[in-house]
Order: C-alpha cells, then structure tokens, then sequence
C-alpha cells in the first residue's frame, strides 16, 4: 500500500514539474541599441529638436520571437507650462527581431524643455532616451 502512495506522489510531482516546464517561456529579446532621431529610419540620430518636430524613438530588437511586446512611454520630465512628469503617450507593438520605430507628433508645437522616451520589453524597462525641445 506504500509503494503505491509513493508512486502517486511521484508521479503527481512529475506531471506538476511537466506542466511547469510547458507554461513558461524564456526569452532571450534583447534591445542591442536604443537612440533618438530626427527620421523615421533612424538614419539621423538626435537629441534635440524644433517645437514643431515630430519625436523618432529607435530600438533595435534582438533575439525575438515574433509575439514580443515592446512599448515606449513617451514623458514630459519639465517643460513649460507641463506638468512635470506627465506622461504624453504610450505605443506599444508586438513583433519580432528588428529595428522598431516609435514616433510622436503633436498638433501644436511642443513647449520647450526636457522629455524621455522610455522603452520597455514587456514590462522591463531596458532603455532611457532623453531629449529637450528648444
């Protein structure tokens, strides 16, 4: 009668450690490089802009399978009559090894000051890109 309990018990760990196994997944996405530019290509990297630029966040994706959620959260840190702080916006993809291109543009110029863009995979943060408006 014991060695039957202990062969229920084994064999109950062993399905728990299979279903453990098979429902995580690790990852080996990675961001190689993340920068501000002036284009859409990112050919033009940046740090500053005009009031009436559009923002371009780059972020060069690596080792991704094709369901990786990326997101950059786009943050006014101090700039005139601006919240200090405020989050402007957020964009989030869900895509593969690649470069990534974020932009943000806005109706009105962009009051003056300092703003980030940071990028993150999944829900960890791997990049900060800072830039001003002048």
């Amino acid at each position: 009668m014991n060695t039957r309990k202990v062969s229920i018990g084994v064999g109950a760990v062993a399905m728990m450690l299979a279903v453990l196994a098979c429902s995580g997944s690790v990852s080996t996405a990675k961001v190689a490089e993340a920068w501000m530019s002036a284009d859409e290509a990112g050919g033009e990297r940046t740090t500053s802009y005009a009031p009436e630029a559009v923002f371009y966040a780059q972020a060069d994706l690596q080792n991704a399978p094709d369901d990786t959620v990326i997101k950059a959260v786009w943050t006014a840190v101090e700039a005139v009559d601006v919240e200090p702080g405020m989050v402007i916006s957020e964009t989030e993809f869900t895509t593969g090894s690649g470069l990534v291109h974020f932009s943000l543009s806005n109706d009105s110029p962009w009051p003056t000051g300092t703003y980030k863009a940071e990028i993150f995979l999944g829900e960890e943060l791997v990049a900060t890109l800072e830039f001003s408006v002048q």
